[in-house]
């Protein structure tokens, strides 16, 4: 195995190993923690020509939450979010044509997303946030580190990757043939249950499919201009081979990396990857946690 990747996943035993300390010291408070915050601020906000919609839970340092592509708010963070709102204040968002916010005509792109972020925290009063993104959320992370770095203090990037070559060769030759049919149904019945609009759904599925087939991410160079601090999150068995999350982490100077068994989101309790009972999203939003509170 190569040295540095071997250096990096004794780093993982290490940091995985003080998350399940803290774990253990918020076993209580976790345990009450099973179900959405009722005593939430959600609303919508007029964002560079879309109403964005976002839910705000919690008091402290803000997280800001970006949920992946074809997903919503609880799709991605339905496990976690909770978690993170009894010690910080959570922004949770639907993005672009996502959930409850409003589609504009014109595509998907990671730098309109990161704009549109931007512009409701502003609105918000938000002068400083942490970051969190999964998937294509994690690469809008990415881009507001880029795009904002007076706004961003630190960043999560879980699942995600910067290049095409950073991604496994299956999952491209699965987006060259994705179909609607292809969409899991659980993302479906989730935009349904929100927008009953056959027409939203499928405009939301068509954008994001033809940004993924048209990815070309960024150059080296521009994520080693990332300066914030950086969490790296990735399955072992991901959609980016483990080899891309270290690449990513040696690029940002400082960042650290965190790899877990199970595939794209398992160890988030993402809808449709994650298990039924797993303790493991709760060991990652300690992780996660640890990171932030540094």
């Amino acid at each position: 195995m190569n040295k540095k990747i071997w250096q990096a996943l004794c780093l993982v035993c290490m940091a995985v190993l003080a998350a399940a300390c803290a774990h253990s010291a918020h076993k209580k408070t976790m345990q009450n923690n099973t179900n959405m915050k009722t005593d939430s601020n959600t609303g919508y906000k007029n964002v560079n020509g879309i109403k964005m919609y976002y839910e705000m839970y919690g008091d402290g340092m803000p997280l800001v939450l970006i949920h992946g592509g074809g997903s919503t708010i609880r799709t991605s963070f339905g496990r976690t979010l909770p978690l993170f709102a009894q010690h910080r204040k959570v922004i949770a968002v639907d993005l672009q044509g996502n959930g409850h916010t409003s589609d504009r005509d014109a595509p998907y792109s990671f730098k309109q997303d990161a704009d549109d972020v931007a512009e409701l925290l502003k609105q918000l009063n938000i002068q400083k946030a942490d970051f969190m993104g999964f998937s294509n959320g994690g690469q809008t992370t990415l881009q507001i580190a880029m795009s904002y770095p007076q706004l961003t203090r630190k960043i999560v990037v879980a699942s995600s990757f910067t290049k095409k070559e950073g991604a496994q060769p299956w999952f491209w030759d699965f987006m060259s043939k994705a179909s609607f049919k292809d969409m899991p149904q659980q993302y479906k019945d989730e935009f349904r249950s929100i927008n009953p609009d056959p027409k939203a759904l499928q405009a939301m599925h068509d954008k994001s499919l033809h940004r993924m087939q048209h990815f070309t991410g960024w150059a080296d160079s521009e994520i080693a201009q990332i300066k914030v601090p950086a969490l790296i999150m990735t399955g072992d068995a991901d959609v980016a081979p483990t080899a891309h999350a270290v690449e990513i982490t040696q690029l940002i100077k400082g960042s650290k990396l965190a790899v877990f068994p199970g595939g794209h989101g398992e160890y988030l309790g993402e809808l449709v990857a994650g298990k039924k009972g797993s303790k493991v999203p709760e060991l990652a939003a300690a992780l996660v946690e640890e990171f932030l509170d540094e």
